[in-house]
């Protein structure tokens, strides 16, 4: 099963308290997405990073990148930390991870 993020675009109040809603997420902001998949020799880590510099239309530097090993070493997250300038670009992420079949997990 996939996450998708959904509970970080949400707005905080409720209908008819009285208080104006804001975003929980500030933009611009930089967010991290953390991406899990098979450990495999091809390297879901580059993967990862290519579709990131393809989504982003930029490279993404080493600093931003961090990976995980699960205990066994079968998978593997992926934490990728950019900038992002809208909800908007935020979501179209999202969908784009819930397309690749490399990815088994998101947040």
């Amino acid at each position: 099963m996939k996450g998708d993020g959904q509970a970080a675009g949400s707005t905080q109040g409720t209908e008819g308290d009285g208080q104006e809603q804001k975003p929980l997420i500030e933009y611009p902001t930089v967010y991290t997405f953390k991406v899990m998949g098979r450990q495999e020799p091809t390297g879901f880590v580059e993967y990862v990073r290519d579709l990131f510099r393809s989504l982003m239309g930029s490279e993404i530097s080493p600093d931003s990148i961090r990976e995980q090993p699960s205990s066994k070493g079968t998978y593997v997250s992926v934490s990728v930390s950019v900038y992002l300038l809208s909800e908007e670009h935020r979501r179209s992420i999202y969908a784009r991870l819930r397309q690749e079949q490399r990815v088994v997990y998101y947040l």
